[in-house]
């Protein structure tokens, strides 16, 4: 670089010979008085080694001269200042290259170097050469680093010291050196030649813009130093570092055309901040969709509250992605679970507040909500510390009451809990590395079409996703692997859950889950879970049996489709109802569909089975079940039955019931085989009018035998002649007891043999 060729500017001053009006005897601005008028000066036309040029009588102690023109100084452009002198006569002194710092107002810029290095003329006659490099960046080699506040500067040299000598001085020469600062086929520029100063304290972001506009589709280079960054700014050059940067917590970066994590890890020289303003640019800025990770790995050292990063972010709805690299949490007291005790007042009229909350400033939002009354993964979702209430991700079954409650706030490595909404947040090919250090990702209180895709959740501490609210709306989990800390644990000693959701038609698609205490806890409806493999077992012989998956709705419209169910149950609950107890207004247990799964279990207790329904309140019934295509096997030991009402709380209403399909199922290793409408056999091999089969216990849920779809004669039907009796029997049920007995009623005493469907409900 040239500016001299490429700008046409000329640098060179006029030869002394040309005249001495254009040379000034202090700082060379407009109006100091020049050489031409000095009675100790003049040109010397014949010098042996310098031809014409000026002569002095020294007779100040610093004798200045400057060239009046104004030399311009440009941010990137390196200036060489330098001349020939000798002392021909009298008192020796020192030389030196100096120069006057103006500004756009043509103000002296104060507090800047203005002169070069000090050269001592020690011989008579002896040819020294003076010089010193200005320029904007304070660079090795630099002799005058001004910054870019001096627009341009008068130069020339002072003589110090001695007076009395006389001495010649060759023509001024000022050259562009910018070469051998930034050679001319690199293709980048270095920040400090735009005035950046890299010492921490100086805001340096005006010379990071320019050196961007300069850059003109190079590279910037950041070189060694720590250079502040204050107000938000936005690079569109690729950018490296040697340096590092610093900012203020709210200010945002965005490397534009070097948006990745590498970058940001070397740019802020800390592996978990480069985190944080990598993701503050991502939920900042327009102009890029994906952070990438490059397959680094991030050693985080805290969690990432994404609120403390964007504290204006309210709301955001633009596709965003995190992929390709792996996250691992370092153990510290950044992740210590927060926990608390406090009274609070609960009212189901309000279902999702508790109010009067003792000590509410100290509870955190998204801390879980522990107490009698109280179901499973219940979330605080937000807070009023004026008005003393805390607002809950779901309803408390417990009923009306001021009670005790404990609250446990776990840390998770991506927190949006305090993000109003956020919609299109997709994590991809993550490895979530959690060490039983911290716990995964905390979705914020709202959003939708969050997506989990091709990602490791390797040992979470608490939880791997958490939802504290509606953010889970429509959310995607597709081909992850989630695999607890727990997995030395006998079953009943597991407290981690991999998943839970309070809203709407999530797809849990091709995961694998290894033994947590759950696998997903969810409420809402619409959900599709398909094709995952979930384990809970353990080495234990006659070993306890955990739900996998918790349904805590009663009309749930989900399709579970195509699982691989091993070691674990689906457990159907309403314990996320402020109401438990079935009104008659509400829908009661409906709208679920199990097909083609294959259920296996394993030394596990004869009372354990694949399907669980618990209703937290009295009344409530079956009204759409189909379990149909399913293969169901026990190995080592034989269960009892697949499914079973858990009434430690409340029974069904068996006389509701309606409108359940379970066949096509393969039993192995079960003692009792399920189904609905369920074929019973009997043989009558003495004469009688009544008919009484023995208790069916093979209907579901151990259910009243309420209604025969059919009855089939295996045989001839004789009396007590042997004649052949033609006549059908009418059916009763509800028979016994148990109600669980259906009585054939003759015209006359007969016996023979009979295929009955019995149905434990009706259509409608």
């Amino acid at each position: 670089m040239n500016i001299a060729i490429t700008n046409g500017l000329l640098l060179m001053p006029p030869a002394f010979r040309a005249g001495l009006s254009a040379w000034s005897r202090s700082d060379g601005t407009p109006g100091s008085a020049t050489w031409a008028s000095a009675d100790n000066a003049g040109i010397n036309p014949a010098d042996q080694d310098f031809g014409a040029c000026l002569e002095i009588f020294k007779q100040q102690t610093t004798t200045s001269v400057r060239f009046v023109g104004e030399t311009p100084i440009i941010p990137g452009v390196y200036l060489r200042v330098s001349a020939r002198v000798k002392a021909v006569a009298g008192a020796l002194c020192s030389v030196r290259i100096a120069g006057w710092a103006g500004d756009g107002n043509r103000n002296h810029v104060t507090g800047l170097t203005e002169i070069g290095p000090t050269i001592p003329l020690q011989t008579y006659g002896e040819v020294v050469e003076v010089s010193a490099i200005v320029g904007v960046g304070s660079r090795g080699g630099v002799d005058m680093g001004w910054g870019t506040r001096p627009i341009y500067g008068h130069f020339g040299l002072d003589l110090i010291g001695a007076n009395g000598g006389a001495f010649r001085i060759e023509s001024i020469r000022i050259e562009d050196v910018t070469a051998a600062f930034v050679p001319s086929l690199i293709d980048w520029v270095d920040v400090r030649d735009y005035g950046a100063v890299g010492d921490g304290v100086t805001n340096d972001r005006a010379a990071f813009l320019a050196a961007d506009n300069a850059a003109n589709g190079g590279w910037i280079l950041v070189p060694e130093g720590n250079f502040r960054i204050e107000g938000d700014i936005g690079i569109r050059s690729p950018i490296r570092f040697k340096g590092r940067l610093s900012t203020p917590a709210d200010t945002r970066v965005a490397f534009l055309e070097s948006f990745d994590y590498p970058t940001y890890a070397d740019a802020f020289a800390d592996e978990t901040l480069g985190m944080k303003k990598a993701l503050q640019a991502l939920l900042g800025y327009t102009d890029h969709v994906a952070l990438d990770l490059r397959g680094r790995r991030v050693d985080l050292t805290e969690p990432l509250m994404i609120r403390d990063l964007a504290p204006q972010l309210t709301e955001f709805s633009n596709r965003r992605v995190i992929c390709n690299g792996s996250v691992m949490a370092v153990p510290g007291p950044a992740w210590d679970t927060g926990t608390w005790t406090s009274t609070a007042t609960y009212n189901p009229s309000n279902p999702l507040r508790l109010t009067n909350v003792a000590n509410v400033a100290a509870i955190e939002v998204g801390s879980r909500v522990i107490g009698n009354g109280v179901g499973r993964e219940v979330y605080v979702r937000s807070k009023s510390i004026a008005d003393g209430w805390l607002q809950l991700s779901q309803p408390l079954y417990g009923g009306a009451g001021t009670r005790s409650y404990d609250f446990e706030r776990y840390r998770y490595m991506f927190d949006f809990s305090e993000i109003g909404k956020l919609d299109r947040l997709n994590f991809v090919d993550l490895d979530l590395n959690c060490q039983g250090v911290g716990s995964a990702i905390m979705l914020p209180a709202d959003g939708e079409m969050i997506a989990v895709r091709d990602c490791y959740f390797t040992r979470p501490k608490d939880r791997a996703i958490t939802s504290i609210g509606s953010g889970c709306q429509d959310m995607l989990v597709d081909r992850c692997q989630f695999l607890s800390d727990e997995m030395t644990l006998p079953a009943q000693q597991r407290r981690t859950v991999a998943i839970n959701v309070n809203a709407n038609d999530t797809k849990i698609r091709n995961n694998r889950f290894v033994r947590f205490a759950h696998f997903m806890v969810a409420c809402g409806g619409g959900h599709i879970i398909s094709g995952n493999h979930w384990f809970q077992g353990d080495n234990s012989n006659d070993g306890l049996r955990y739900a996998g998956l918790v349904l805590t709705q009663t009309n749930v419209q989900t399709t579970i489709s195509g699982n691989y169910i091993d070691n674990a149950s689906i457990e159907w609950t309403n314990e996320h109802s402020a109401y438990p107890v079935f009104s008659g207004s509400e829908y009661s247990f409906g709208g679920l569909t199990i097909t083609g799964n294959t259920c296996l279990c394993s030394r596990a207790v004869p009372w354990f089975t694949w399907l669980t329904v618990k209703p937290f309140g009295a009344g409530h019934f079956i009204h759409g079940l189909t379990v149909s295509g399913n293969v169901f096997k026990s190995l080592w030991n034989q269960i009892e039955r697949i499914e079973r009402v858990d009434t430690s709380i409340a029974d069904l209403d068996y006389n509701n019931m309606r409108n359940i399909q379970f066949e096509a199922n393969t039993f192995n290793g079960i003692a009792n085989y399920v189904s609905n409408p369920l074929m019973v056999q009997h043989v009558q091999n003495s004469l009688s009018a009544g008919w009484t089969l023995p208790v069916i216990e093979g209907l579901p849920f151990q259910g009243w035998a309420k209604s025969v779809q059919s009855l089939i004669l295996e045989g001839p039907v004789t009396n007590a002649s042997g004649a052949r009796v033609d006549a059908m029997p009418w059916v009763q049920t509800f028979v016994g007891t148990s109600k669980r007995q259906v009585r054939l009623n003759w015209s006359t005493p007969v016996m023979g043999k009979v295929c009955v469907y019995a149905r434990m409900d009706r259509p409608v």
